[in-house]
């Protein structure tokens, strides 16, 4: 019995164990045809080609990383970098030729590499015009760099660093929200600035503080720097739908009496007298005022008086930068004196007067005039 019995319990074994393979080697040709049959679908499925990528998500997703989502060269990675990336603002003698030459090879002794291996002869022109139409307008057209100026000093404080409103009581109006872009035309833009706007809010214009190729330098800046998609719509517009368009969206000014024939209209104010001396009979000593600028004044106006000191980036509105057109034509020595003594409402600007004397102030102020203004005038 013994014997018998074992014999069987040997055979329910061994049918358990043909069971097992059996079991596995069906698996195994199940999963060996499910590969073979999901491979072709699996193929159909690529990744997205090099060549549909638009010049702007190339700069985004391979260049801001260090060049900075403004093209300044204080991207993500800057701070790590040695020498620092490139500011493509202050670019003025960058040739296009160079640039692609840069992009495609890369340049040795920087972190920039060579970029042929992933984007084509087409991709790489497109971001470098891509570059030079959306950071470098300011340092290639000296109209641009005027606007940039008279922005800075007139309307940055209300519209903001990049045209998003600043927070107030009547706070502008965002352009940076495509549906507040509509009807926001060159022509209405002008008009708004010369006449000032007439709505739910009030704001002076300025035709009595510009020129009208200062107002329309600002607009320009703004439409092709700050929005550039507006730009993009005037290439569409015909003169004709422009006119139309602001005269429907801007309401006339309202009718002003005319002036007796005995007063003399307001003169318009494009350039101070940059030759007048610091008042008060004041003598600024340069040596001096360059010392208490690198230690003060260079963490926001920069140590180049460019406005790009380690704190400028986290102020709205921007610090004061020297070398633009407005300065160059505007910022006299009065001026300086006035401005540093009293400081500027609405920004972090300081009043020096409370703690410095005013001969302390005139050393800051020709040291400022003399470095940066005069020599930028000098220049052009």
């Amino acid at each position: 019995m013994k014997t018998l019995c074992n014999m069987r319990a040997t055979l329910q074994s061994k049918r358990r164990h043909a069971l097992r393979v059996g079991a596995t080697m069906a698996l195994s040709l199940g999963l060996a045809w499910l590969c073979s049959v999901s491979t072709p679908a699996m193929a159909e499925v690529r990744p997205q080609k090099t060549s549909d990528i638009k010049p702007e998500e190339i700069f985004r997703h391979s260049c801001a990383v260090c060049h900075g989502e403004r093209g300044n060269g204080n991207g993500r990675a800057s701070v790590n970098l040695d020498p620092k990336p490139r500011d493509f603002t202050q670019s003025s003698n960058l040739t296009r030729e160079a640039m692609i030459n840069a992009v495609t090879h890369g340049r040795p002794g920087t972190a920039m590499m060579a970029w042929t291996k992933k984007y084509n002869e087409q991709q790489i022109a497109g971001v470098v015009d891509y570059i030079r139409g959306r950071f470098m307008l300011v340092a290639l057209e000296p109209r641009i760099e005027a606007g940039r100026g008279v922005y800075g000093h007139f309307c940055q404080i209300c519209h903001g660093d990049r045209g998003q409103g600043v927070s107030t009581a009547n706070t502008p109006r965002d352009w940076t929200v495509p549906k507040n872009q509509g009807g926001l035309t060159r022509d209405r833009m002008i008009s708004a600035v010369t006449q000032g706007k007439h709505g739910d809010t009030v704001t002076a214009g300025f035709a009595d503080k510009l020129s009208a190729e200062h107002i329309g330098a600002s607009v320009d800046y703004i439409r092709r720097v700050l929005l550039p998609n507006l730009a993009e719509r005037d290439k569409d517009a015909t003169p004709a739908q422009t006119t139309s368009n602001a005269q429907q969206n801007v309401p006339p000014p309202p009718a002003a009496a005319p002036a007796p024939a005995t007063v003399p209209a307001k003169p318009v104010t494009t350039q101070a007298d940059m030759s007048l001396p610091l008042p008060k009979g004041l003598v600024g000593d340069v040596k001096l005022g360059e010392k208490f600028f690198m230690g003060n004044c260079a963490t926001c106006h920069g140590k180049l008086g460019n406005g790009e000191g380690p704190r400028a980036y986290f102020l709205n509105p921007r610090p004061r930068n020297f070398h633009d057109d407005y300065s160059h034509t505007n910022l006299n020595r009065p001026s300086l004196f006035s401005v540093i003594t009293t400081g500027k409402p609405g920004t972090v600007m300081p009043a020096w007067g409370k703690v410095l004397s005013e001969q302390e102030i005139a050393n800051v102020a020709e040291f400022v005039f003399k470095t940066f203004v005069q020599e930028k005038a000098k220049a052009k």
